[in-house]
């Protein structure tokens, strides 16, 4: 059962299922609501990141990933892609169990998560799937309101930085045994250096949406947010002195985290 968890890419799946809840705690959505969101995209995550891992077995096996279950065959191949299916199956009701539209933007969502690991991993549109899905979950989330609104449209984009900002990060630790393998998405064509800075670049971008789009103001929060996202930029400039790989990475995910943060701050306005 740990092996079989450890596939799903627990970290991502928690991170971006509390963002869910959250988001739809602040709309609005009630305790009921926040619950039905939060069961939809548990499923919708667990389906992609089974899948992610049950495609790529062959890959990770050729390098020795021992962090891989798969790969240190820990856990079957055919366990794996059945819970990945059966999580795939049990998230079309939970997302519908919002409404017709939410349920649509939902599964539109999650069908990115699988293109990517499909399709996409290993082409220059890699950051697209990123892009639409983070980008659907303030509207999934929204969708689910008496009226279905759309989220506004700083929402939309906030959440397609954040996406494309988060794929370039996640891809920074293993960008050499990626090159190695042939998987040349978008950032590992950019090379380490380039992919730092796309990464850094889309996660600040979206630290300024979030931070002014709303009606043009940001509230404290927000302000504290991007002071904070400031002060991380200048220590890693700091840090770099020693070990320019380290801090970069350090910088781009605590950047990412306040990212996350200061968007959940605003769930109030986001319809």
């Amino acid at each position: 059962m740990l092996a079989l968890i450890r596939a799903c890419h627990p970290g991502p799946t928690v991170v971006v299922t509390a963002a869910g809840c959250a988001l739809a705690a602040g709309v609005g959505r009630g305790a009921a609501g926040t619950v039905l969101v939060g069961a939809a995209v548990l499923s919708g995550q667990l389906s992609i990141g089974w899948s992610n891992d049950w495609i790529d077995r062959a890959r990770d096996r050729a390098i020795g990933r021992a962090d891989k279950p798969l790969s240190a065959d820990a856990v079957e191949p055919r366990t794996v892609g059945t819970a990945a299916l059966a999580a795939l199956a049990l998230c079309v009701p939970l997302s519908l169990a919002s409404g017709v539209l939410a349920g649509l933007a939902h599964l539109a969502a999650v069908a990115c998560g699988w293109l990517y690991n499909v399709r996409l991993k290993s082409t220059v549109a890699s950051p697209l799937p990123f892009a639409v899905a983070f980008g659907l979950l303030p509207a999934f989330v929204t969708l689910g309101l008496l009226g279905r609104p759309w989220p506004a449209w700083w929402a939309l984009a906030a959440g397609a930085l954040l996406g494309m900002g988060a794929h370039f990060a996640n891809v920074l630790p293993d960008l050499p045994d990626d090159l190695a393998l042939g998987v040349r998405g978008l950032p590992q064509r950019l090379g380490p250096v380039g992919a730092r800075i796309g990464a850094a670049g889309l996660l600040v971008s979206a630290s300024i949406v979030i931070t002014v789009a709303p009606e043009g103001r940001g509230g404290p929060l927000t302000l504290a947010g991007l002071g904070a996202v400031a002060l991380v930029l200048g220590a890693g400039v700091v840090v770099a002195r020693r070990s320019v790989r380290r801090a970069a990475f350090g910088v781009i995910v605590a950047v990412a985290l306040i990212d996350l943060t200061m968007f959940v701050a605003q769930g109030g306005q986001l319809a």
